[in-house]
């Protein structure tokens, strides 16, 4: 079947959700994504309403032929949320939300997005770690492990899932948990969107109210990098950072001498006592006199920094974790990003541990629990043919900074080859979920994405 044969009007007939096809005004806001430079154009966008719209939308994918594309968000760094040619299996509408607050548990459906989520659970004073941008969909980040404000206090996003809603390849709708169906529950925390569409999350939620966060802007240099990191390794548990090493920004809060000169802008989230807090904060602001401070007391959900939704940028960026980043890094650091002719260069540095190091490393799919430091080098451009020039500079930045720890984090990957998507399942995660692929989607209906191919018979 070619798109053209697609009869929208059945389609429309067939699903109660809201149908987007070529010729409807709102198809190139509906089919644009949050990195820019995808120019994909599917059949249709369905904007389902319920599980039974995704039940048909999966069987038309799989009796046509046609690519299915899922989306939750839109924040697919190789462009999976849309497809050429295909459909879309849009969630932006799912997205009721019940809390139990009694039981500290929420049913959550995966069109929501985390800053909507996290909002509405602080009315509670509870919460859940999800990433650091609050527009990404829960689905996709979930689904990929969820590495995020919390990390190290309460571990990864699928550490707090505690069952889904699932569409399978044959068009079942599954309950999914730690006693039913567990090889499949295993598989989607961590697996990506390899088995099936996820349309509801229950997650266990925490006691959050007010955090110290925001950003803390630094100087770079090598003795400000190596020591950020020391002390963030050092730090309690309930400090989570991100160290976003870069040319400094033309934000109001920044002084217009320190415009384009590299710095740490850290986003850092404090989650107890605020009063510990500001102490465990003190040896951060120690390092250097600040450029900007803007850490303090806040709700949970003011640490999502500020959108601009009619920003787009393209960028090509690797992801990897290792042990250390001291002085020798610090310097191959500074040393790239001064070679970069791109809009922005960046060196992203995620101190890990604490929780999510205490599950073990066979839980889930995420297997890089002893991971210690999560990496992204990224490069920011604004015209596609700027790959040529900025792609290689990406790719040798990050050869000069790998170490032993050769894994990578699946919601981070770029379109990099199958060698980079088993580098984040490593060893027998990679046949596990193999197995549970050729179980649940032996065609390999759900492709469009870092695919695990369902294993053949015999060994794989």
């Amino acid at each position: 079947m070619s798109p053209s044969s697609i009869s929208i009007s059945k389609l429309r007939a067939d699903v109660d959700g809201r149908v987007i096809a070529p010729e409807d005004d709102e198809y190139d806001q509906a089919r644009a994504l949050f990195y820019g430079g995808m120019d994909r154009h599917p059949a249709a966008i369905v904007r389902v309403k319920d599980d039974m719209d995704v039940v048909r939308v999966v069987a038309l994918a799989r009796e046509s032929g046609l690519q299915l594309a899922v989306r939750s968000g839109g924040h697919s760094i190789p462009g999976h949320s849309v497809s050429e040619g295909g459909i879309v299996i849009d969630l932006a509408d799912m997205r009721a939300l019940e809390i139990d607050v009694e039981a500290r548990t929420a049913w959550a459906q995966t069109g929501l997005t985390a800053l909507g989520f996290t909002t509405a659970a602080a009315e509670h004073g509870l919460g859940v770690g999800f990433g650091d941008t609050g527009s990404v969909g829960i689905g996709g980040i979930t689904l990929g492990g969820g590495v995020g404000y919390l990390v190290r206090k309460y571990g990864l996003t699928i550490d707090d899932l505690l069952a889904a809603d699932i569409v399978t390849a044959d068009g079942d709708v599954r309950r999914v948990d730690a006693e039913h169906e567990p090889d499949l529950f295993w598989a989607i925390r961590g697996g990506g969107g390899n088995f099936g569409v996820a349309t509801r999350f229950r997650f266990r939620l925490h006691e959050i109210d007010t955090v110290v966060g925001g950003m803390l802007l630094l100087p770079a240099n090598v003795d400000t990098i190596a020591g950020f990191m020391a002390e963030a390794e050092a730090a309690p548990e309930e400090l989570s950072s991100i160290a976003n090493v870069m040319p400094a920004p033309p934000m109001p809060f920044v002084p217009e001498e320190a415009h384009g000169k590299l710095v740490i802008m850290a986003l850092m989230t404090y989650a107890g006592d605020p009063e510990a807090g500001q102490g465990a904060l003190a040896p951060f602001r120690a390092l250097a006199e600040p450029i900007a401070d803007l850490l303090r007391p806040m709700p949970y959900p003011e640490v999502y920094p500020p959108e601009d939704e009619e920003y787009h940028p393209l960028a090509t960026a690797r992801t990897m974790f290792v042990d250390t980043i001291g002085r020798a890094e610090a310097e191959t650091i500074l040393e790239h990003l001064g070679t970069s002719t791109a809009m922005m260069g960046v060196a992203q540095l995620r101190t890990l541990g604490g929780a999510m190091a205490r599950v073990p490393a066979d839980a889930t799919a995420f297997a890089h629990r002893q991971s210690k430091i999560m990496v992204n080098v990224a490069a920011l451009y604004e015209r596609p043919d700027e790959i040529a020039v900025h792609g290689p500079w990406v790719d040798a930045f990050a050869a000069a900074l790998r170490q032993g720890d050769d894994g990578a984090y699946v919601n981070f990957l770029g379109d990099e080859g199958e060698a980079r998507i088993r580098a984040a399942y490593p060893g027998s995660t990679w046949d596990r979920l193999r197995q549970i692929k050729a179980r649940y989607d032996p065609t390999n209906l759900f492709r469009l994405n870092q695919n695990i191919p369902p294993a053949a018979e015999g060994p794989s």
